[in-house]
């Protein structure tokens, strides 16, 4: 079974999910497991409001209500200044990491700015950059 998994993403994302994550199409895949990493999209963490859903790290978007989910960790994205990934600028994406944030293979990601040039509606691609940032420890596909 896959350690690694994101909720809700769309089809188009699965070539670029890191190996060992999967795309997880509905809640019963995600609710009878402990994840070492799980990302929720938007529309995932919606979907789970109130679910039983565990992880040692868990990516949530900022606004997502946590009511029944138990996470050692739990990273937040989106725009907000709280928010644990977020962008530094929206004209010329860069992706910024907030704080020092474990990773799901160990160590610890410190706080830094990724440019990510040429990379179009990055606020839609959060989840997808959060979920290899922490698997991988860099946003950049291999």
């Amino acid at each position: 079974m896959m350690d690694g998994g994101i909720f809700a993403c769309p089809d188009g994302w699965e070539f670029l999910l890191p190996e060992g994550v999967a795309h997880l199409r509905d809640m019963g895949a995600v609710c009878v497991h402990r994840w070492r990493l799980l990302g929720l999209t938007p529309t995932g963490c919606r979907i789970l409001a109130g679910e039983r859903v565990e992880a040692e790290l868990l990516l949530a978007p900022g606004d997502c209500s946590l009511a029944g989910f138990s996470a050692g960790t739990v990273v937040t994205y989106g725009l907000s200044p709280r928010d644990s990934i977020t962008l530094s600028s929206l004209t010329e994406p860069v992706l910024c990491v907030q704080r020092a944030l474990p990773l799901a293979c160990g160590g610890v990601l410190e706080p830094q700015e990724f440019p990510m040039p040429g990379v179009s509606a990055l606020q839609t691609l959060l989840p997808w950059v959060g979920v290899r940032l922490l698997w991988t420890g860099s946003p950049y596909p291999l």
